[in-house]
């Protein structure tokens, strides 16, 4: 066993395996729901070798390893409790059903729609990095001729045009529906015998009309398709209910879809469509405030969200910012956040005397540059209130350039270092994009030092 030292730890900590009730990992963190919480011992649980930090979210108590240990440690978890089952991770139940069960319904909602479009992030990943390697050719003189432009145009609006294809099928799989009848139901939404969403709204084309109801495609909807999936799922369990098995082949599917979709074209679509609208409207009217507020105060409490988890329900306005506009201004944003708490975690360990505790400092923070900041903020900066806040200044500071700047990156999913794929639609772009960075992290950094007598003493 490669953590035989850190197992036996962590087991101590928790009050031995058998009061593990389930167990699983992200990309930097351990997760296990135990039986008696109160058996937990907290203080011991910086004893815990590798370990950058512990904290209790949602009933989970939750240790970050980082990126890659954590996988180690999981698996040698696994051989320690007796899991031999690779399809399984948990010791009694599924994981998430254990999860759910401690969430509030707003943490419900959060985490659904988490659980549907993170998914499809790598998908659209590729395509924003697609989008970024088009924008550098061209900025670099590079002229395509009709043939090439059409299979750039293939490469990277394909994804987005096919959106709701995507979330049918996520969200028919989360709700435990067939995933096949979510691809139909999500294929006839962009049909392309309806008027296309995008077309209709320039002026070009108007809707169809349908028994006096406007339709028209769902070209970039979330929501509908998101609600489609759930419908789908919904009446397939319930028919399967009284449909006889002999049938439920035909019955099953057939009513399904055609329910679903007639429901979404003529009832459900319409109104969701101009809900999400407004919704999305409002949020980027708020971050787009005057005189740069809603950039400062993003990039400020940006990394707030992530402690909470909240950050993943933001793929969807993501996801329209990029559908409407071609680019995500959120995506800068939260690099400048990050950025702002990384400078405040180096310019700390830079305080600390201890060598074990700079080494832990500085490799909690390292994840950072690509992107994963958890290992950061449980194990350094939100130890201490004064190096979390000197890193929301940074960040709101990077904020405020990236107001000034305009600049915004062309996809989703990936930030920081790996984030300069997403500007390189412009050679401007990818420098503004460095100079926000280091704005970010030198604010923070130098306030940091500026408080380096009181943090001296509370780090050491």
């Amino acid at each position: 066993m490669q953590n035989e030292k850190t197992i036996k730890k962590l087991l101590e900590v928790v009050g031995g395996k058998d009061n593990i009730k389930n167990y699983e990992h992200c990309a930097t963190r351990l997760r296990i729901i135990l039986k008696d919480d109160s058996k937990l011992d907290k203080e011991a649980t910086e004893e815990i070798p590798e370990n950058k930090g512990y904290f209790f979210n949602t009933g989970q108590h939750q240790f970050i390893f980082g990126t890659g240990k954590v996988n180690e440690v999981h698996a040698d978890l696994k051989e320690e409790m007796g899991d031999e089952d690779e399809s399984s991770s948990s010791q009694d139940g599924d994981f998430k059903d254990d999860v759910y069960q401690n969430l509030s319904p707003v943490q419900r909602v959060v985490r659904t729609l988490a659980d549907i479009l993170v998914p499809l992030i790598p998908a659209l990943v590729t395509t924003g990095l697609l989008m970024g390697v088009r924008g550098l050719l061209v900025e670099l003189g590079m002229e395509f001729d009709d043939t090439w432009f059409a299979i750039f145009e293939m490469l990277t609006d394909t994804a987005f045009a096919f959106l709701p294809v995507l979330i049918a099928y996520s969200a028919t799989r989360k709700f435990g529906g067939n995933p096949i009848i979510g691809i139909v139901v999500g294929l006839m939404m962009v049909a392309p015998q309806l008027p296309n969403a995008w077309v209709v709204a320039e002026g070009d084309a108007d809707p169809m009309n349908v028994l006096g109801i406007p339709v028209v495609g769902y070209q970039g909807s979330i929501i509908p398709a998101i609600v489609a999936g759930y419908l789908i799922s919904k009446l397939e369990k319930n028919l399967r209910k009284v449909v006889p098995q002999m049938m439920d082949l035909v019955v099953t599917p057939f009513v399904s879809l055609t329910v679903t979709i007639t429901v979404m074209l003529l009832v459900l679509g319409p109104i969701l469509q101009t809900v999400e609208s407004g919704v999305i409207n409002s949020i980027v009217y708020l971050i787009e405030a005057p005189l740069g507020i809603g950039y400062i105060v993003y990039g400020a409490l940006q990394q707030v969200l992530v402690i909470t988890g909240l950050h993943h329900s933001l793929s969807i306005i993501e996801i329209s910012l990029i559908d409407d506009t071609g680019f995500n201004v959120l995506n800068t944003l939260g690099t400048a956040s990050m950025a702002g708490q990384f400078g405040a975690a180096i310019a700390t360990a830079m305080l600390m005397k201890n060598k074990v505790k700079k080494s832990n400092a500085l490799s909690s923070s390292a994840s950072t540059l690509f992107g994963i900041t958890e290992p950061l903020l449980f194990g350094v900066n939100l130890r201490h209130i004064r190096i979390f806040a000197s890193g929301m200044i940074g960040g709101a500071a990077g904020g405020l350039l990236t107001y000034i700047f305009g600049l915004a990156g062309s996809g989703l999913g990936i930030t920081f270092i790996p984030g300069l794929l997403l500007y390189t639609h412009s050679i401007a772009a990818f420098i503004q994009y460095f100079i926000v960075i280091a704005l970010a992290f030198g604010v923070s950094f130098v306030l940091v030092r500026a408080q380096a007598k009181a943090i001296r003493e509370e780090v050491n």
